[in-house]
């Protein structure tokens, strides 16, 4: 009796959570810790904001979440003159869709042809013709936006800058890691990103005024988790007695708490994040050398931590049929187009945005984490190499 060879998978995302952190989690949960929200919770927060070098962090149950009270939170704290956004077009279903839930006026901006992040020319245009109040970025795949030119342009408008940075955990730019370059900015600790804590996301922030707000807004609305002077104001401004203040409610807030049993698997996750970072650029770079013909984003980050490599095909379902064939998982270049998605036309009818567009119909993406080999690496590129068409109009010549 034979036995076929069995090709293992090249997944999108593979043991996040190793089978070493479940047994330390396992032994954790089993010496009767408490699981919900807690000491831990803030330890974890604690130590994100130093690792990311910024002031504050907060812990909520999604990268999701992250954004809802990250875009809420600027809101109630009062930092918007007006109710207009400009948002990705290539971007997350959960970029955009808060700030369609919360009533704010969303314009899309087209993607960038380097780095897929932001077109400078159509943000000048946006900012000065619609006057916005804050910009919303995504760093596509953990590429940096031009963030140097976007700062200049918020700055000359008088826009505030929020960064979704779900898929460039750990990406540095002029000396700061992502996330700690505008107001505030938010991460995605689900299974397939850099790390996980099964669901989970973070915002952090240097403004001591929004992470007060914040942490009111993520547990419901009271002030339970604020610093002692920011309840003792709250109290006094409202004439709210000690026992009622357990249940009033100083803003219309959410419940996106995650717990201390996610938060005690972030620490361990934590510990081997620069090791996941390092690696996930030098499996950017090896994609890179073995599809010398296609288009590859690039950027001006110090240190790329990469999500995955995306690139432009012109036959994108037959590779992503050969690829499955092969088991190796593959996607679309993210959400292409946010214009194009239902959700959107049905409120603001069609966009034409021409870069994004070639996404939408072209964008694809493959495998990168940390447990990916170089004969993973070889195996794609081959297996991509076979079967895929350089996209004959690249977002450059279209640029």
């Amino acid at each position: 009796m034979t036995t076929k060879n069995t090709v293992k998978p090249v997944l999108l995302a593979e043991e996040t959570i190793s089978q070493a952190d479940l047994v330390t989690t396992t032994e954790w949960m089993l010496a009767g810790n408490r699981l919900t929200k807690a000491e831990v919770t803030a330890e974890f927060e604690a130590e994100f904001a130093k690792w990311m070098g910024c002031n504050h962090a907060v812990f909520v149950n999604s990268g999701s979440s992250a954004n809802l009270l990250m875009i809420y939170a600027a809101k109630e704290a009062g930092r918007l003159r007006n109710n207009k956004v400009i948002a990705p077009a290539v971007s997350w279903v959960t970029t955009v869709s808060p700030l369609m839930q919360l009533g704010f006026d969303v314009r899309l901006c087209d993607c960038d042809a380097i780095n897929l992040g932001l077109d400078l020319d159509h943000l000048e245009t946006l900012c000065r013709d619609e006057a916005p109040a804050m910009l919303i970025l995504v760093h596509v795949l953990g590429h940096p936006n031009h963030l140097q030119e976007i700062k200049a342009i918020c700055d000359r408008y008088d826009v505030i800058l929020l960064e979704d940075s779900c898929e460039a955990l750990g990406t540095t730019f002029d000396g700061c890691k992502l996330g700690c370059h505008g107001l505030a900015g938010s991460f995605s600790f689900y299974y397939g990103h850099h790390i996980s804590t099964i669901e989970g996301g973070m915002v952090v922030t240097d403004d001591p005024e929004l992470h007060q707000v914040m942490l009111s807004l993520r547990s419901h609305g009271w002030s339970r988790d604020l610093a002692p002077q920011r309840q003792a104001d709250l109290q006094r401004t409202h004439e709210i007695d000690e026992f009622r203040n357990l249940y009033t409610f100083y803003y219309a807030g959410f419940n996106l708490r995650s717990t201390d049993l996610q938060a005690y698997i972030g620490l361990q996750q934590l510990k081997k994040l620069d090791q996941i970072c390092d690696t996930r650029a030098q499996n950017f770079a090896t994609y890179k050398q073995l599809l010398p013909g296609f288009y590859a984003q690039s950027s001006d980050a110090q240190l790329l931590s990469s999500f995955a490599y995306g690139t432009l095909v012109e036959n994108r379902m037959e590779v992503a049929r050969a690829l499955k064939a092969e088991q190796i998982e593959c996607r679309p270049l993210i959400c292409g187009n946010i214009a194009r998605h239902p959700f959107w036309t049905r409120v603001y009818g069609e966009q034409t945005l021409p870069q994004a567009d070639l996404i939408h119909d072209y964008g694809i993406y493959l495998p990168n984490h940390h447990n990916l080999t170089a004969d993973d690496i070889a195996r794609v590129a081959t297996s991509f190499n076979a079967v895929a068409r350089p996209l004959a109009q690249s977002l450059q010549m279209s640029a």
